[in-house]
């Protein structure tokens, strides 16, 4: 799974466009509710994988994602799942998007509740 097809997701479901905050990090993307107080609801990044904890030496893409907090311990021990990455811990998820990684509709329904939470 690419981090393209979880954009194309984002903005063809929810009708929100990514905003593009840091000249510094080009591939660092935030998608935000329309209107009200637009808060987050999506990060998706591109970091150093030693960042999660992994030995791959180069960069991977993730999604940042708002999650139940009784849902987070169950879910980071699961492949591809670990707690939010520059984010609050206690309520955030990072999803490692790759190849055999975590299934399209886990991350769909993911990006779902994390909508729904941060309405």
């Amino acid at each position: 799974m690419d981090r393209q097809k979880i954009m194309d997701y984002i903005e063809g479901n929810y009708g929100t466009a990514p905003e593009y905050l840091w000249q510094k990090y080009p591939n660092y993307v935030v998608f935000r509710h329309v209107g009200g107080k637009k808060k987050w609801f999506a990060a998706v990044m591109e970091i150093p994988a030693e960042k999660l904890g992994l030995k791959d030496r180069g960069t991977v893409d993730i999604v940042d994602l708002k999650c139940d907090p009784l849902l987070i311990t169950s879910l980071i021990d699961r492949k591809g799942i670990f707690p939010g990455y520059h984010m609050n811990k206690a309520h955030w998820i990072t999803v490692l998007l790759q190849e055999n990684g975590v299934p399209f509709e886990r991350v769909r329904d993911l990006i779902d509740m994390s909508y729904q939470l941060t309405k």
